[in-house]
């Protein structure tokens, strides 16, 4: 039986930087706020580990860490790019040869999302989202160069973040030998 299981965000954002923050937060309350809002004006490092269990036929395990820095632009008192980078470091079993481990980099996500720079209640952006062929062995990633479309809704009634981000990559490029189709959807309730 394969059990996939996701440790998100380990410790909701393991390391913060703030020594160039425009965010609005003005007490701790308002800045673990902004650390939940993907598109918040606000430079952060988040680290998020996923472990993923049942892989191959020895049920072994992959481990996931993703670095995942954020950047806002201002364009002007209206708007903001915020640009998000995933980079993902991997070590996971050798399903094909059986020979142990394999450790290094995937593939990287770049996505720039548009956003009101003084957002109302309903907080969104949306933007392309970029697959670059990163990875440091071939399988760690497709060696494809991938676009799409991403898009993040989110409300702060209260204590509350609710949210959610889709993106959606389409390979267009490169020469790895199957087309890449990714989907992604992350939904949040804290």
């Amino acid at each position: 039986m394969e059990f996939n299981s996701n440790i998100r965000s380990l410790g909701l954002a393991v390391l913060l930087l703030a020594t160039h923050s425009t965010s609005y937060a003005q007490s701790n309350a308002d800045l673990a706020k902004a650390a939940q809002n993907p598109v918040a004006k606000m430079i952060s490092l988040p680290f998020q580990y996923n472990i993923n269990t049942g892989i191959g036929p020895d049920n072994e395990t992959q481990s996931i860490l993703n670095i995942q820095p954020v950047l806002p632009i201002s364009l002007n008192d209206e708007w903001n790019i915020v640009t998000r980078t995933i980079l993902p470091i991997m070590s996971q079993p050798d399903t094909l040869t059986d020979e142990g481990r394999i450790n290094g980099l995937g593939d990287t996500t770049f996505t720039a999302f548009l956003s009101p720079a003084k957002p109302d209640a309903l907080i969104w952006g949306a933007g392309p989202v970029f697959l670059l062929p990163t990875a440091t062995d071939d399988k760690l990633g497709s060696d494809k160069w991938g676009a799409g479309v991403s898009a993040v809704i989110l409300a702060m009634p209260g204590h509350w973040v609710i949210g959610s981000l889709v993106s959606n990559v389409w390979s267009i490029g490169g020469s790895g030998n199957q087309d890449v189709t990714l989907f992604t959807s992350s939904t949040s309730l804290l």
